[in-house]
């Protein structure tokens, strides 16, 4: 099956006889009533506005796993980063006219997940902070979906949600585990691939600067992920990580993080991070691509 759904493609591949459209549609409709920051009336609109501050169990699922990220890379991973992305005209808001460091100055007096409190179903936070989980809110969704499949009995299933992979089992058809590709980081819009792997019971996520990017009047060329130290989109020569977890939603997020931690800082993490299988590819000093696999991400 496959269709459109948060700005991008989904398409879900499973062994069963059953047509599940219908219950992915609710499920899809759930996550973006809860999470979506595109829509005016979604849970994270109003409690932006801070005109409501109750919240459902998927966003206290992506609330709390963020958390832990946010914790874990130090604040390199930190979804209370909207405001910022909105002011360089990468989120669901206007361009700010003029940006200038007095601007991101003020926006990043907001920023800190750890002021942030979740208190039962309510989320307690400063006026101004604004949370915006679009970097792990669709892997948060292709685990939904993948569970809604497991829990129907459907464990040989193939989840994609524009590049977020988790796969289940095997592909029934061909009998073996689910083969599933990196692509190359080609600035010119073209698709093309670095590798395929093998993935069984694994989710994979990638985090690019290649499709995604602003240029200014003098050629400099922005990523759309902000730095959560500086308020500045990430100068760093990364241009495409993919990691490998257990869970999506974990393998998302972390993919966001590592693209502003830069290879060195990922490295050291990665060491005491087994659970964790990265991919990266990123231009050396003359400027030629360069791959680096580490914790044993697979060859093939």
């Amino acid at each position: 099956m496959q269709g459109s759904v948060f700005g991008t493609y989904y398409r879900v591949i499973y062994n069963a006889e059953e047509d599940y459209q219908k219950q992915f549609d609710s499920l899809f409709y759930a996550i973006n009533k809860s999470m979506s920051t595109y829509q005016v009336n979604s849970d994270i609109t109003k409690l932006n506005r801070n005109e409501a501050n109750t919240v459902d169990e998927h966003f206290v699922n992506v609330f709390n796993t963020s958390k832990a990220i946010y914790k874990a890379t130090h604040g390199a991973f930190d979804p209370t980063i909207g405001a910022v992305v909105n002011a360089w005209d990468f989120g669901p808001e206007g361009k700010i006219v003029n940006l200038d460091s007095l601007k991101i100055d003020s926006l990043m007096l907001s920023v800190g997940l750890d002021r942030v409190k979740l208190e039962g179903n309510r989320i307690i936070k400063p006026q101004q902070t604004f949370i915006d989980f679009n970097a792990i809110a669709k892997g948060y969704a292709v685990d939904v979906i993948s569970g809604f499949l497991s829990s129907k009995g459907v464990d040989n299933h193939l989840v994609d949600i524009g590049g977020e992979l988790k796969a289940n089992g095997i592909n029934i058809e061909k009998g073996q585990a689910w083969k599933v590709g990196v692509e190359n980081p080609n600035f010119d819009g073209t698709q093309s691939i670095n590798k395929v792997i093998a993935l069984s019971d694994k989710a994979m996520a990638t985090s690019g600067t290649y499709r995604k990017f602003k240029v200014d009047e003098h050629g400099n060329r922005y990523a759309h992920i902000i730095d959560t130290k500086t308020g500045y989109p990430s100068k760093t020569s990364l241009l495409s990580i993919s990691v490998i977890a257990d869970d999506c939603m974990t393998a998302d997020a972390y993919a966001t993080a590592f693209k502003t931690m830069g290879i060195e800082k990922v490295t050291t993490f990665l060491k005491s991070h087994p659970e964790l299988q990265v991919f990266l590819i990123f231009q050396n000093n003359n400027k030629a691509l360069e791959k680096l696999s580490l914790n044993g991400f697979p060859d093939n």
